[in-house]
């Protein structure tokens, strides 16, 4: 007790007597100069996990976060119950066929965790349940199946486990002949596992101490021997991963940073062979490789900068690669689906997600058509190769995720499933995508949903997020919890602002490196077009952002916090110079490629001039909510830590901030299905009431 009182201050800020007083974290300056940079961090110490001051303080921020929520816990428990009275609690995922048997996963009301499942045979048989996540998440506050792969002959299952959230995996392996593990257990490995073809080899990988993948190891059931290291990537700058082609007979080992990949292969029926490069390490080059018949499928940005897809002899003959699917500015290559006769392109054209199939025996080639005006759709895991059926999710901000299978010669659909959403009618909701205009005049796409009628008093309370990282494309997918918003008469929107990939790969390289800036001018940008177009208005707008959005979030209040009413940054990645300069936290050295070496002076002080903690001023801030994870190994949980201990000595203004940590989690935040319900509730109660609505 006496720790926490060394961290806590008596303010005035807290209002009247008797009301929550804020933490006050101690200052204890650490001075760094680089470049002729003289920097002051006065929060450094909440680095330090071990010291119980540190715990002392986070506790004391989740205490006071408690306190000053605790006028809405009613609206919470409303929330809660609205979320989850519109979930069909007993449930089943679309069964996915593998060899001659059929999984599928089985939620159960009340229970936290799906059953993993199987019926041989066909749909009509037994059902086996494999795992109960129930069962095996007992005890444990946090729990995570990574993946669970089958053998080839189905007879056992190889399934990987983090129970701390710090994505640590423990590998085991069940018998589903005698429904019995084995004791053939490959602890602290990376999540994802493969089989060879002979029902006995086992491929993993395991990380460094940055939490990089870089080891391929070939491990024997039952062998206890020591396990054969296959490959040992170096490069920092590198992770590994593995998949094993879709007609099982490749396993694919890739090597990528941010910006090169190199590729390797190995024959599944020759396990105790050696990898072959199929595609060698060129500095700037991506490749992604798909097989499917004699021929590897590539997809490359070599000379292509939106990528091309390739092909060549699986033999590796010195033949040419020939073109699939040439080069194009307008439309942008995201990922192949290699199947028997087919292959399946997903490609984004004006920002809009695609499929195209192309018969590779005819050549004939068609798009699957598409029909609202903003919408996400994804190609499933598909593992049987010789079909001529694919399935794919389908879901937009008012139609619920849709499971389709679409015959591929026929070119006919089939809603495999709908999910149910209780008491939802999608004809009394309304979805548009407008265009912004950025400082320099690109058009940033904005997709936002609203019930009919709630736009004819005048400006709207509004929710707007964002992303912009890594060329990842934020599409808008349905969500029922968000239906609590809507409902009370929120419009919810998502910029597809610069640094996504949303509208190709020049749209990622304008929001990266020196560019990043760009993220944040058109998210202002966004907002301020949602303002004069009247949808909303300052004293009703909300900004929301997680990880790298929440450094959108960070980076935005320090540029234009009188544009936005109430902020939510979950796990936000805010503490940018810092962790960019230390390679030894993970993430670091990979990211290089993505934020900018700070040990190169150019960059340094770019990344100096807009890190949110770096730049935190006193200045009046918005309502805040900031959410962090002690056992988040991509996002340190002390980077929003001393972000807000920054913000609690510097802003002006009597506007709330809270922190909340929760303890036993990781960058996903809690892992059962009504603990995130809860979660969410939490978040739109925040928001909810500083609007003033019921």
């Amino acid at each position: 007790m006496h720790i926490l009182m060394m961290i806590l201050a008596i303010t005035a800020a807290g209002g009247d007597q008797g009301s929550p007083v804020a933490p006050v974290a101690k200052r204890t300056p650490k001075v760094d100069t680089l470049f002729g940079d003289i920097r002051t961090d006065d929060y450094y110490w909440l680095r330090d996990r071990d010291d119980p001051a540190v715990r002392a303080y986070l506790e004391a921020e989740n205490a006071y976060a408690q306190q000053v929520m605790a006028p809405t816990e009613s609206l919470q428990e409303a929330l809660f119950q609205e979320m989850v009275g519109r979930i069909q609690e007993t449930d089943q995922s679309v069964p996915e066929k593998f060899g001659d048997c059929f999984y599928y996963t089985r939620t159960v009301e009340d229970k936290q965790y799906p059953l993993y499942c199987r019926k041989q045979g066909s749909l009509d048989a037994r059902e086996e349940i494999i795992l109960d996540q129930n069962t095996m998440a007992a005890g444990h506050a946090y729990f995570d199946l990574g993946v669970v792969r089958p053998s080839p002959n189905n007879a056992m299952i190889a399934y990987t486990v983090d129970t701390t959230g710090n994505e640590q995996y423990t590998m085991y392996i069940k018998d589903l002949t005698g429904d019995s593990l084995i004791h053939d257990q490959l602890p602290e490995i990376e999540y994802n596992v493969e089989w060879a073809l002979d029902d006995r080899t086992i491929f993993y990988m395991t990380c460094d101490q940055t939490y990089r993948p870089y080891r391929l190891y070939r491990h024997q059931i039952l062998s206890h021997g020591k396990d054969r290291l296959l490959y040992q990537e170096d490069d920092a700058m590198f992770y590994m991963d593995i998949k094993i082609t879709r007609s099982r007979q490749f396993l694919l080992m890739t090597l990528g940073s941010k910006t090169t990949t190199e590729i390797r292969c190995l024959s599944t029926d020759l396990p105790q062979g050696y990898l072959k490069t199929i595609v060698p390490r060129r500095h700037g080059i991506e490749c992604y490789v798909e097989h499917q018949g004699k021929f590897f499928y590539i997809m490359t940005n070599d000379q292509a900068p939106n990528f091309k897809i390739m092909r060549t002899p699986i033999t590796g003959s010195s033949a040419p690669w020939s073109e699939m699917v040439p080069a194009s500015d307008s439309i942008f290559i995201e990922a192949i689906n290699a199947f028997q006769n087919f292959v399946v392109v997903s490609e984004r054209i004006q920002g809009l997600p695609q499929l195209l199939v192309i018969n590779v025996k005819t050549g004939s080639r068609h798009y699957i058509k598409f029909n609202e005006p903003a919408y996400a759709c994804w190609v499933n895991r598909n593992p049987e190769y010789h079909t001529s059926v694919v399935r794919y999710t389908y879901s937009s901000f008012v139609t619920p995720t849709t499971v389709i299978d679409y015959d591929m010669t026929d070119q006919t659909s089939t809603v495999k499933k709908e999910d149910l959403i209780r008491g939802y009618d999608r004809s009394l909701y309304i979805t548009e995508r407008i265009l912004a205009r950025a400082p320099d005049g690109k058009g940033i796409p904005i997709v936002m949903v609203y019930k009919k009628g709630s736009r004819g008093n005048g400006p709207s309370p509004l929710v707007l997020e964002g992303y912009g990282a890594y060329g990842s494309s934020e599409d808008p997918y349905f969500s029922s919890a968000q239906l609590s918003l809507l409902d009370r008469g929120f419009i919810c929107a998502l910029a597809a602002v610069r640094g996504g990939g949303e509208m190709g790969r020049q749209w990622y390289e304008h929001g990266k490196i020196l560019n990043k800036k760009n993220t944040f001018t058109d998210f202002i940008a966004c907002a301020e077009h949602l303002i004069d177009s009247g949808y909303t208005s300052r004293r009703q707008l909300v900004i929301e952002g997680g990880s790298a959005g929440g450094l959108l979030i960070g980076a935005v209040l320090n540029m234009r916090p009188d544009l936005f009413f109430q902020a939510v940054a979950q796990v936000p990645f805010v503490d940018v110079l810092n962790t960019m300069l230390d390679p030894s936290i993970p993430l670091t050295v990979t990211e290089y490629e993505e934020w900018g070496d700070p040990h190169i002076e150019k960059n340094y002080f770019y990344i100096r001039s807009y890190s949110p903690y770096d730049n935190v001023s006193a200045q009046a801030y918005p309502h805040m909510l900031v959410t962090a994870s002690l056992n988040d190994p991509r996002v340190g949980y002390w980077e929003p830590a001393k972000w807000v201990a920054r913000l609690r000595a510097q802003k002006s203004g009597t506007n709330l901030l809270l922190f909340k940590t929760n303890m036993g989690a990781g960058h996903s935040g809690v892992s059962g299905r009504y603990e995130r319900f809860r979660e969410r509730a939490y978040e739109f109660a925040f928001i909810i009431s500083l609007m003033k609505i019921r």
